[in-house]
């Protein structure tokens, strides 16, 4: 089992930057690969990025690819999203989530998911 927590949301100007962190709680955090996904209004949830686990292989979404950074800290239980060069079109909830699949990009892959966090992206 493991309890995942999204914290980082907020408003930003685009163009702006901000850092997304995830804290996740239980002995087996290392074991599994790491995902951020989003959902905007009115949208489905969708994958934008992977780390494996143990931080040597990533994956991202061809939206967010160059602008959007995944790593892990095991020591730490944590996964962190750097997003720089925030477009309006990323404003989403963006939420962490857990698998035994690397670079998994459908959400039934996932079995454990955070609450979320805002992101809001203003023009």
């Amino acid at each position: 089992q493991v309890q995942l927590v999204e914290t980082g949301g907020g408003l930003v100007q685009a163009g702006g930057s901000l850092r997304l962190s995830c804290a996740a709680s239980g002995h087996t955090f290392s074991s599994y690969a790491m995902a951020w996904f989003r959902q905007a209004p009115g949208k489905e949830r969708e994958f934008v990025a992977a780390v494996n686990w143990n931080n040597d292989n990533t994956y991202y979404a061809d939206s967010v690819k160059g602008r959007f950074t995944i790593s892990r800290a095991n020591a730490k239980n944590t996964v962190t999203l750097q997003m720089n060069s925030l477009k309006p079109e990323d404003t989403a909830i963006y939420y962490c989530a857990a698998s035994s699949l690397f670079a998994a990009v459908t959400t039934t892959s996932y079995p454990y998911w955070g609450q979320g966090t805002q992101v809001t992206v203003s023009s």
